[in-house]
């Protein structure tokens, strides 16, 4: 068949007629993200990231089949922000937890979430209480990680010809359902199949882990030579030669601030440019001068940690979230898809540990008061910065630090930036 000739941003590119742009665009060296296209003959159209215009009009590009003379837009700034939007939206959408994912590293929306360089989310996390379906004899759907993309349901089939999965529920309540009874017909190579083509890690496989070492995982590396770009907003900076910290830790584990200490000699270097105010690395309890820049690790739990938020705004210029604790929750929001009545009784007093007839929810003017959830800093106050991951390596945070501090050059290698 002979070629035909069409346009994407611009560029005169060749494919055969009829051909999923998706596939047109990888023959001409140009990529389309997507997270529901998987093979030419499936136009889904369900996940939306692949949005691009054709003749000035918004459209999910595995949808489009190519013909003669379109003119296409892809990667123009305002679709480039659009799909990070999007990407944005599933995260907060869903309970996405990567640290505790067991295909963090193998997962494709997390990975175009590096692509796109997504630090935070513009979006508050909607944390909906969802179920896991383990009901069937091997597979495991964790509804809080399914997209719908409905690769499952248009692929997974008995020998039969039967659907294993379909969706159930309409609009905000749809949810992926299994059929029991066409799910146990499935070999376990099949059955492995449907866990690797889910995009996510909604799809498990019941004594089959897919967890790998750092390193050896899908995009730990990604492609050689990339780089996450580093947006700078621009803060007034004092002129101070020698620029004061401080640093704190809230609902978090404190491995952040073990991972700052993993810089090891290179202490020796920051303590000549950088002087510790409030710090438990200095332990000073209080602000004594007003801070160039605060690093936040942890999410806000509590009335003390949203006090101490508040006190950080006001005594610095600078604010920095550095982990998924203080970016989004992180594990501690973990409780936050369940009422917090019920949080506290589990704890206190249906706990194992409870001592007999000494079961009681602390209650005391000097215990600081939970909050309804955990809430991500930027929620509370205007964060400047966001470094995510659990934790960031030491390289991650000091590079950044000394990029806001000292405006000197940063570009961080693609293995650096993860969220878990």
């Amino acid at each position: 068949m002979q070629n035909i000739s069409f346009i994407i941003d611009g560029r005169i590119c060749t494919t055969e007629k009829g051909t999923n742009l998706i596939e047109a665009a990888k023959q001409n060296g140009i990529y389309i993200p997507t997270l529901c296209h998987f093979k030419n003959s499936h136009e889904l159209g369900s996940c939306r990231v692949c949005t691009i215009k054709l003749n000035g009009r918004a459209i999910a590009g595995c949808t489009i089949k190519i013909d003669e003379g379109m003119e296409i837009e892809v990667n123009t700034p305002e679709l480039l922000d659009t799909r990070k939007a999007i990407l944005e939206m599933m995260f907060v959408e869903g309970n996405h937890f990567c640290p505790s994912c067991e295909k963090s590293g193998d997962c494709q929306m997390q990975n175009l979430a590096y692509e796109t360089g997504i630090r935070y989310t513009r979006f508050p996390h909607l944390f909906i209480e969802r179920n896991i379906d383990a009901g069937a004899e091997r597979i495991i759907v964790n509804q809080n990680r399914c997209i719908k993309c409905k690769r499952c349901f248009e692929e997974i089939r008995t020998n039969d010809g039967y659907k294993v999965f379909s969706f159930l529920n309409k609009g905000s309540k749809t949810v992926v359902s299994v059929d029991y009874e066409q799910e146990a017909k499935l070999s376990e190579f099949e059955a492995e199949y449907a866990m690797n083509i889910c995009p996510t890690g909604a799809i498990l496989v019941k004594g089959k882990s897919i967890s790998k070492p750092f390193g050896n995982r899908l995009f730990d590396q990604g492609i050689e030579g990339k780089k996450i770009p580093f947006n700078k907003t621009n803060i007034n900076k004092t002129n101070s030669l020698k620029k004061r910290v401080a640093t704190t830790s809230l609902a978090g584990c404190f491995g952040c601030h073990m991972s700052m200490l993993d810089i090891d000699l290179g202490l020796l270097d920051i303590i000549e440019v950088v002087e510790f105010n409030k710090s438990p690395l200095t332990d000073i309890k209080k602000f004594t001068q007003r801070c160039d820049i605060g690093i936040i690790e942890g999410g806000c739990s509590n009335t003390h940690d949203f006090e101490v938020l508040r006190t950080f705004r006001e005594n610095c210029d600078i604010l920095v979230s550095v982990g998924e604790c203080a970016i989004w929750g992180g594990l501690p929001a973990l409780r936050n898809t369940i009422p917090l009545e019920e949080c506290l009784k589990e704890a206190y007093l249906n706990s194992l540990t409870s001592e007999d007839n000494e079961t009681i929810i602390p209650n005391h003017e000097d215990i600081p008061k939970i909050l309804n959830k955990v809430y991500s800093n930027h929620e509370i106050v205007k964060i400047d910065y966001h470094i995510p991951g659990c934790p960031p390596n030491s390289n991650h945070i000091w590079s950044v630090i000394k990029n806001i501090l000292f405006e000197e050059e940063y570009e961080i290698a693609y293995p650096e930036f993860k969220y878990d």
